[in-house]
């Protein structure tokens, strides 16, 4: 890895939620960047609610997270922010020391309101890259579930000892102690899931389950196992989510974009399946998303 991603996929409208708060990136210790995207801080202050929406990648993340700081816990109308997640199972532990969540691959549009103050400091695995962490049960358990990490992970997350620093390399230093001592195990087929979802990332020509499966020697049913192993979610959930991700980066960011042209360079037949996909992700069509 060449540092962390700058790119902003996936948050809808990056620019106004990098004005309401301080949102990071940093690199994870050497040994734990193969497993890991990035670590992801963000620190709010508000006068106003906020509300962020995100269409999730396919990771999975573990969130520590403090709401209040010091108006007391966090209630669970309130909702709960990550990178990637649903609403949570469970809020306890809420409060000034903050809490630690795992939160498994989201597969709806996740909206979060913030208001006050708050502070949460998130792990990014990468996709494939958590069961090294938690080898016992298949990734996809996790999908579109939040729950505490102490129901997942021995020794507990030490929630106070990540939030509570004010230096951020600090709280950096803190999370790469907490995951070093969990010991990832070395997967071979972690490696090979990670591996797989890069290519469907970075490639425009990976369209299609079978075709991905023949490039690897796999039947589709094998792949189909490996991804819910390793990853979370199906090939073709993840195919259709980097599309999806890319339509909105596009969207965003420029001023005029040629609908059919893009849905051929994604792989769609026609226009209409790439806007009916992305209004059904997003919640609204794409040309509520393009510049002003």
């Amino acid at each position: 890895m060449a540092g962390p991603r700058r790119d902003t996929c996936g948050i809808v409208d990056a620019p106004s939620l990098f004005s309401q708060v301080r949102f990071r990136r940093r690199e994870p210790a050497a040994e734990l960047r193969p497993y890991l995207e990035h670590y992801w801080l963000i620190d709010w202050d508000l006068s106003e609610p906020y509300a962020s929406h995100l269409v999730p990648h396919p990771s999975v993340n573990l969130v520590f997270q403090r709401y209040g700081s010091g108006d007391g816990p966090a209630r669970a109308e309130d909702g709960l922010f990550s990178e990637d997640g649903q609403a949570p199972e469970d809020t306890r532990g809420a409060g000034d020391a903050g809490f630690a969540e795992v939160s498994g691959i989201g597969l709806e549009l996740f909206t979060q309101k913030l208001e006050g103050r708050g502070r949460v400091c998130g792990v990014q695995f990468r996709p494939g890259g958590f069961r090294p962490f938690a080898p016992d049960r298949p990734v996809s358990e996790w999908t579109g579930r939040r729950l505490p990490a102490d129901e997942v992970f021995t020794p507990p997350a030490p929630a106070s000892d990540v939030l509570g620093p004010a230096d951020e390399d600090a709280r950096v230093a803190a999370l790469d102690t907490y995951l070093l001592a969990l010991g990832p195990e070395p997967d071979p087929q972690a490696d090979r899931a990670m591996a797989l979802v890069d290519l469907v990332r970075t490639d425009r020509t990976v369209r299609r389950v079978d075709e991905l499966a023949r490039a690897e020697g796999l039947s589709s049913r094998s792949l189909q196992r490996l991804f819910a192993a390793y990853v979370g979610v199906g090939p073709k959930w993840v195919i259709l989510r980097y599309r999806i991700h890319e339509a909105l980066e596009r969207a965003e960011s420029e001023q005029r974009v040629d609908w059919a042209e893009l849905a051929a360079e994604l792989g769609y037949s026609d226009q209409a399946h790439l806007v009916r996909d992305f209004t059904a992700t997003v919640g609204v069509p794409p040309t509520a998303f393009a510049p002003h």
